[in-house]
């Protein structure tokens, strides 16, 4: 194992002797790269983001960008990363930072370097189109943006500098690095003050730390745990990262299930299934922002055990089970068995979560309902999938998936039983949001009070009704 170091704006560096936790924002900053900032500290403002060098889908090499205050610098351990230093200077400014520059994007400056990164990213979009909704006709999506906050310059130029972007030149040096294959994970070990942070060489090592040291915390994306790391000053004895394991990283597509690896960034998951699940496709441009999906896995929504991770509803819709994995063997867990309490589930200490897998084929008739105070970027009040079968004006199958109304996710099994087998029409609708808005245990907080919480559940079936026959018309 050699020592760990990372390529920063085309360098190599060593990370040197660093306290385990530091992160990769703190690291940047400590090598004089200050275009980096610390604004939220939990992944929300876009601040300290940074551009890294993935396995790409459309090319080699996706450049992705990250929050750097979430991400462990020993997460970057053989590594490419890109600063905003390194996309361009002051005598010589890189296309994004030109147009952010001559249309009046930036005025106190504290986060431009971010939006530079997070716009970088999406310009370097191998499959960057027109035709999205929200899509610019360059191809540029603004949701890229989406995890980037600004309080001095207001948006319009922003976005404003973002449309005005062509194509990369062929010329172009990040362009063209996008045609070589990005970095292999590699085994990691930083030990400072009697702590550890280890990257395995592979699944069976990571099976085997499981085992053996059963009180390490286990990562992938780090957006959960940064967040803990940051915010609550948690610290542990040792932290196992997971994220790029070969293994965990698969997507297969067969004739009865779709098997998606627990660290499969969900960015990677939706452009390669590229609409196969539309209730995923749903689901993600609600789930946090693209920053954190960059990072974000199934296995890390799912392993957390949280009531209010949006991913849980609709895998439970989906009819989902969560593989699980020791060096004893595998077992396969349906998702509606497996949590257990509130951020407790079934799965054992010396277990890791290695796939979700979902039953072919898939329900006709799906949505995903997400009630927060923000459009994005928000944790939700309350969530809601649904996952009907239709024929001939009958309900023959119903699975719906709640989130933010108990404990742990759930089923709203009363509100299935209540609608299969009876013609989907108002008044079958209408009994049935009645009993969907008594599923679960909602309670009062500052999200929202248990009144708003189940009239929202009831609201959701109705809506549902109202978009499958406003569909149906069209």
């Amino acid at each position: 194992m050699v020592d760990p170091e990372v390529t920063v704006n085309g360098k190599r560096t060593a990370i040197g002797a660093v306290p385990v936790h530091t992160t990769a924002l703190d690291w940047l900053r400590g090598q004089g790269l200050t275009s980096c900032k610390e604004g939220c500290a939990e992944g929300e403002c876009g601040a300290c983001a940074i551009l890294v060098a993935r396995p790409g889908v459309e090319s080699p090499t996706d450049l992705v960008a990250i929050n750097a205050c979430l991400a462990p610098v020993g997460s970057l351990d053989g590594q490419e990363v890109w600063t905003a230093e390194g996309l361009g200077s002051t005598a010589d400014l890189h296309p994004v930072q030109h147009e952010m520059a001559v249309r009046g994007g930036s005025q106190c400056g504290y986060c431009t370097p971010g939006f530079v990164c997070s716009m970088a990213a999406e310009y370097y979009r191998s499959d960057r189109d027109a035709t999205g909704d929200d899509h610019a006709p360059n191809g540029f999506d603004i949701h890229a943006l989406s995890g980037n906050l600004c309080r001095c310059t207001g948006y319009r130029p922003i976005r404003d500098a973002a449309h005005a972007l062509g194509a990369p030149p062929a010329e172009d040096p990040l362009a063209q690095r996008r045609t070589c294959r990005a970095p292999e994970p590699v085994a990691t070990r930083l030990h400072d003050d009697g702590r550890d942070y280890l990257r395995p060489s592979g699944w069976a090592e990571a099976l085997r730390l499981r085992h053996d040291r059963p009180n390490a915390t286990f990562v992938a994306g780090s957006t959960d745990w940064g967040v803990e790391v940051n915010i609550r000053g948690v610290r542990a004895d040792c932290v196992v990262a997971i994220d790029r394991v070969p293994e965990l990283q698969v997507l297969d597509i067969g004739a009865d299930t779709i098997e998606i690896g627990a660290g499969l960034s969900l960015t990677e998951m939706d452009r390669r299934l590229d609409g196969r699940v539309p209730l995923l496709s749903q689901l993600i441009p609600q789930f946090a922002s693209r920053l954190i999906r960059n990072a974000a896995t199934l296995g890390g929504n799912l392993g957390t055990g949280s009531p209010i991770g949006d991913s849980a509803p609709v895998l439970l819709a989906l009819g989902a089970s969560v593989v699980l994995s020791s060096v004893d063997g595998e077992r396969e867990v349906p998702l509606d068995e497996y949590f257990t309490g509130y951020r407790q589930s079934v799965r054992r200490d010396d277990e890791l979560i290695r796939s979700v897998r979902i039953p072919l084929p898939l329900a006709g008739t799906t949505a995903f309902h997400k009630v927060a105070k923000r459009r994005f970027d928000d944790i939700s009040s309350v969530a809601v999938a649904f996952a009907l079968d239709i024929e001939d004006g009958l309900v023959r199958t119903a699975r719906i998936g709640l989130g933010g109304v108990a404990a742990t996710p759930i089923r709203a099994k009363d509100t299935e039983a209540a609608l299969v087998g009876q013609s989907w029409n108002e008044e079958t609708v209408r009994a049935a949001a009645e009993i969907l808005r008594g599923e679960g245990t909602p309670m009062d907080d500052y999200r929202a009070s248990a009144a708003y919480r189940a009239a929202t559940l009831g609201r959701s079936l109705l809506k549902l009704h109202a978009d499958s026959l406003e569909g149906a018309r069209a």
